[in-house]
């Protein structure tokens, strides 16, 4: 009888304090701007996925939006050869979502090189582009790099 009671109490108290729950720590949106060509750039891809991981690995949702002269990274981090590639990897093992700028593609020659797959991902809600706005609505923060 002692048993059953503490099991029951061990039970309500995992209810109670939301074992289970699916809900995330918190929900952060990643903007990676910033092109391949320079260390800069290099730099900020790195971070950007630095800290996209950290935050997922720590029961953080996270959106990794590849904007502007960024989405070139969004065709650079598929291939093996790409010194970051494995970093991607991972994260998409963490389940990160992303979005690709649907109107930078284009402007940025990136279109043609990604995947059918990757195509899937071109947001272009807001004027062309993915609004920021969808995900703060959704209780996302926005980190900018």
């Amino acid at each position: 009888m002692k048993r059953l009671v503490l099991s029951a109490v061990l039970l309500l108290g995992l209810v109670a304090s939301g074992f289970g729950d699916q809900e995330p720590k918190g929900r952060y949106v990643i903007v990676l701007q910033a092109g391949a060509e320079t260390n800069e750039g290099m730099a900020r891809a790195v971070h950007a996925l630095l800290y996209a991981r950290e935050l997922a690995e720590n029961g953080y949702d996270v959106v990794l939006i590849f904007d502007g002269a960024g989405t070139g990274w969004a065709a650079e981090l598929r291939k093996p050869e790409n010194p970051l590639h494995e970093h991607y990897n991972k994260l998409k093992e963490l389940g990160l979502m992303e979005e690709i700028c649907d109107y930078c593609a284009e402007v940025f020659d990136v279109k043609k090189r990604l995947s059918e797959q990757q195509k899937k991902l071109l947001s272009g809600d807001y004027e062309g582009h993915p609004s920021l706005v969808k995900w703060i609505e959704k209780g996302y923060r926005i980190i900018a790099l």
